[in-house]
């Protein structure tokens, strides 16, 4: 079958993979000239499932009434008349309650598991590298009573398969000695070894690579999607700005243009975008962390990418907006020179802002949607390189009509 994936991110690219291990011929379709270069280019770099939690619980909630009225907070919110907006909201304050964040939690949490068995069994197989550690990540906070309050919140994640070791200062400076000049802002972390990290550009790139040469996968870059031909209930072919490409079923995989697209096609998709920013900095490679971490009382997150430090933060409700100024990472560097001081230099930072494409629940959305051949694989928000894989295996099983590897309940377009 000719399968046609609309997006070359690092979810469309991991579905390439997948199948065209299951003898499909795939062609992937892009509007930028390389793979991975918008939303899978500059984030954290995390690959967590012990970051699970939903979004929308009652804590945030509390903060994003705050981001309303002020401009310090790592969630930002800029007034809007967007009708998209408003309605994205009210189904995200909907999903609130303390019931629906748990089972939100468990559906993230049972995908990212998922996905973690698969990127590394991706790896063995194809044996690329992405500048991947697989050492575990460090979430730490700065006061006793935030430590507290992040050892609840966590609570449910290790009730459900994650292990979480909660650890002191000194435990910390022995996990990462790059966090030593630090340890005097810490009260103490929790420590997720299962976690990992790595370059999702990189493993992007390099996987796009392999599968040029190894499977039946093709990617037309530089082509912009313009829409769909449908006929009779069916995609037969996609619309671009280099003429039409013909498929028997279709793959919308767009991050947060997608939203944009399935308008046209009657799909609706409660997507928004929510804007990050990240800092990549060479750093010697004596010097810095030496695993992943998140500053969970500054929304900061890190990873080290061999001989690069990536800091990672903000989530902006600004539309479909990429702009950003320098002042706009003033957070991420006052961070990272008082977690790794004399480490960074800010002038040789690769500054990078992108879109999330931020489902209401935090919850991906996957198979079929209102015509037959037409699957999604999209909506995963700011855990998008570390469910990728498992999307891509998840979609490949319901192409083939197989039974799921994971039970598929809550994870389907409805």
């Amino acid at each position: 079958m000719k399968i046609v994936i609309l997006g070359a991110g690092v979810v469309g690219t991991a579905a390439a993979y997948y199948l065209g291990r299951d003898g499909h011929e795939v062609v992937v379709v892009d509007r930028q000239k390389d793979v991975a270069v918008e939303t899978s280019w500059g984030n954290a770099g995390l690959v967590s499932p012990g970051d699970s939690t939903s979004w929308a619980s009652p804590a945030a909630l509390r903060t994003f009434v705050k981001a309303l009225f002020r401009k310090d907070l790592g969630i930002k919110v800029r007034p809007t008349l967007d009708p998209h907006f408003f309605t994205w909201s009210l189904r995200f304050l909907m999903q609130c309650s303390r019931k629906r964040a748990d089972a939100n939690s468990a559906l993230k949490l049972r995908l990212a598991l998922h996905s973690r068995e698969c990127i590394n069994a991706l790896q063995q197989h194809t044996g690329i590298r992405y500048a991947d550690l697989r050492k575990g990540i460090l979430y730490f906070f700065r006061t006793p009573e935030s430590l507290e309050a992040g050892i609840k919140h966590m609570r449910f994640i290790s009730e459900h398969g994650i292990a979480f070791e909660v650890v002191d200062p000194n435990r910390v400076v022995e996990l990462d000695p790059g966090l030593a000049a630090a340890k005097d802002q810490i009260a103490g972390a929790l420590y997720s070894p299962m976690d990992q990290t790595g370059d999702s550009n990189l493993f992007s790139r390099n996987l796009a690579q392999w599968c040029r040469e190894h499977l039946n996968v093709t990617f037309q870059l530089d082509t912009l999607i313009e829409g769909l031909d449908i006929e009779a209930n069916r995609v037969r072919a996609i619309k671009t700005s280099r003429g039409l490409i013909p498929c028997d079923a279709a793959v919308l995989s767009m991050g947060a243009e997608g939203a944009l697209l399935s308008r046209k096609i009657g799909v609706h998709l409660p997507i928004y975008p929510v804007k990050g920013y990240s800092a990549t900095i060479p750093i010697d490679d004596d010097k810095g962390p030496t695993l992943g971490g998140a500053d969970e009382d500054r929304l900061v997150a890190y990873s080290r990418l061999g001989n690069r430090l990536r800091v990672a933060s903000t989530a902006e409700f600004a539309g479909y907006d990429r702009s950003w100024t320098r002042e706009n990472f003033n957070s991420i560097f006052k961070t990272a020179h008082d977690l790794f001081p004399g480490v960074i230099d800010e002038s040789k930072a690769q500054l990078w802002a992108g879109l999330r494409p931020m489902m209401p629940a935090s919850v991906p959305v996957h198979g079929k949607a209102k015509y037959d051949n037409l699957y999604l694989d999209t909506g995963h928000g700011h855990v998008g390189w570390t469910m990728a894989c498992g999307s891509g295996q998840f979609l490949s099983d319901l192409i083939a009509g197989r039974k799921t590897e994971i039970d598929p309940t809550g994870l389907l377009y409805a």
